[in-house]
């Protein structure tokens, strides 16, 4: 692998991870609570949705909701053969690159699914309540970090 084919796996790589991230973050804000206490942001409450908007909201959430966390359980179940395939007694380089592609092919359609998301609650928002999820992305994006990220950390 030439040293420009590598960057740009790696480019890719992580952008999937960051549309990984964020997704992950959608779908954290979707679901309920146990307790109160640790209450995640009702994001239609603080976007001060209208009741219209809220209802086109609830419309597009279930199928994304559905598919990303599908595919979420394919990006594990690949990672766990991955980690698998590298720490074998003998490592095999075509089964670990296999693995590795079928993730960021995973990685990729995720991303997509977050960006048609995204650009669907973007059409149901007047320019204050996009500046405000805008916003509410990239502060929850900058806290972010992968839990491989933490392993490493410690």
């Amino acid at each position: 692998m030439n040293r420009s084919t590598m960057w740009k796996g790696l480019l890719a790589l992580s952008l999937a991870l960051n549309l990984g991230t964020l997704a992950a973050v959608l779908v954290q804000q979707a679901r309920p609570a146990p307790n109160a206490a640790a209450a995640p942001l009702n994001v239609p409450d603080y976007l001060g949705l209208a009741p219209q908007q809220r209802e086109r909201w609830q419309q597009l959430e279930p199928a994304f909701l559905r598919d990303l966390a599908a595919n979420w359980s394919d990006i594990r179940r690949h990672r766990e053969s991955l980690v698998r395939h590298i720490f074998a007694e003998s490592p095999q380089r075509a089964s670990i690159d296999a693995e590795q592609a079928t993730i960021a092919a995973l990685q990729a359609a995720q991303q997509q699914r977050v960006i048609a998301q995204l650009l669907a609650e973007r059409d149901l928002l007047d320019a204050p309540q996009r500046e405000k999820l805008m916003n509410l992305l990239l502060s929850r994006y900058a806290q972010e970090s992968t839990e491989e990220e933490q392993l490493h950390r410690h």
